[in-house]
């Protein structure tokens, strides 16, 4: 199809859509907008951002929309897709990382929309936020775990290790690596935002899939997450966000009030105990442990095997960093065919034709 015209070339053949010529909007009118659009205390975009290695600014997009754009088209970020978020290697309706980060970025940009900082900058940070996570869940930082000095910690490893390439500016990699409430609180607002829409994000999804999935039931749901945030993950999104929003207009702070933060804390308590914690949860983790751990172990021993990116001087960075960045399947398939695993020995849906 080449299109249809013959001076301008449109897609359809019936096209009607017309505007009257203008001047484009340069990047600077639109970093203006932002100064006028957004409240004093937002991040704003200036020329090429603040960045490792210095880079000249683009004509059009705004240096924390570059970023945006470069976390999208990133392998790490596509490789999300098979990457677990509850259950290896899920159906088809359940989340991935890929879907958890869109989830996020969702809740995150609906609240700097409604709190008036900068849009562009929370969702860089919200879609990039996980791509330091390796296959098989949170048990891969237990893996490995035992091979980095410092331990491993998927926000840092995510915007020191994976993303570096990148050149983020300092503001989207700031808000990557200390998304986690167990990290030091980022230096920015949009930052901050990341960070409670991840942890609502995962805490309704998280509970609407395992209730798909039959692990627990709609009534399980406790009775101050139901009265205060409702049973369905629509209602948990809408109640969290907005009170987020709320807090921000009435305190200046970018947090919760007591009420609903305690029904998110108990909302969170209830899925690490019926369904994170739960027997097979537990036994899925165990093996994935014991999987990531002897690929780390047997690409140190034998470096050749290793695709040449991945071999410099730092040999158990380069193989952490080779084996964090697999997907499920391609680690389990390489557990199997490098070490012998038994497919039977594997989290369901593994290597046994399903």
């Amino acid at each position: 199809m080449r299109g249809h015209g013959s001076a301008v070339i449109a897609a359809h053949s019936d096209s009607t859509a017309t505007l009257s010529p203008r001047e484009p909007r340069l990047r600077e009118q639109r970093e203006d907008l932002e100064r006028r659009l957004y409240v004093p205390e937002a991040s704003f975009a200036d020329g090429a951002g603040d960045r490792v290695r210095p880079e000249e600014p683009d004509l059009f997009r705004t240096c924390f929309e570059r970023d945006r754009d470069r976390i999208v088209h990133s392998a790490a970020f596509r490789r999300l897709a098979g990457k677990t978020q509850v259950v290896v290697y899920p159906t088809d309706h359940q989340r991935t990382r890929l879907t958890h980060a869109l989830e996020v970025a969702q809740a995150a940009v609906a609240m700097a929309r409604g709190i008036g900082v900068n849009v562009t900058l929370t969702d860089a940070i919200a879609l990039g936020h996980d791509c330091g996570h390796g296959p098989g869940g949170h048990a891969s930082e237990d893996a490995f775990d035992q091979f980095i000095a410092d331990g491993y910690d998927h926000g840092p490893w995510g915007a020191d290790v994976v993303l570096a390439d990148l050149n983020l500016t300092a503001q989207t990699l700031d808000g990557i690596r200390n998304h986690s409430w167990s990290r030091p609180a980022p230096s920015t607002p949009e930052g901050e935002i990341v960070s409670w829409a991840d942890r609502i994000a995962y805490c309704a999804h998280d509970l609407e899939d395992a209730i798909a999935a039959g692990i627990v039931a709609i009534d399980d749901v406790p009775e101050v997450v139901r009265e205060v945030a409702g049973a369905t993950r629509r209602e948990q999104l809408r109640t969290f966000i907005n009170a987020v929003i709320a807090t921000a207009a009435d305190t200046g702070r970018i947090g919760m009030d007591a009420r609903t933060a305690e029904a998110l804390a108990e909302l969170r308590r209830f899925n690490y105990e019926r369904i994170y914690t739960r027997e097979e949860s537990v036994a899925q983790s165990v093996t994935v442990v014991r999987v990531l751990t002897d690929l780390v172990t047997y690409y140190l021993g034998q470096s050749q095997a290793l695709p040449a990116e991945y071999r410099h001087e730092d040999l158990v960075r380069g193989a952490v960093t080779y084996v964090g960045g697999m997907t499920d399947r391609f680690a389990f398939e390489q557990a199997q065919q490098l070490l012998g695993w038994d497919p039977r020995l594997l989290p369901p849906g593994i290597g046994r034709g399903a």
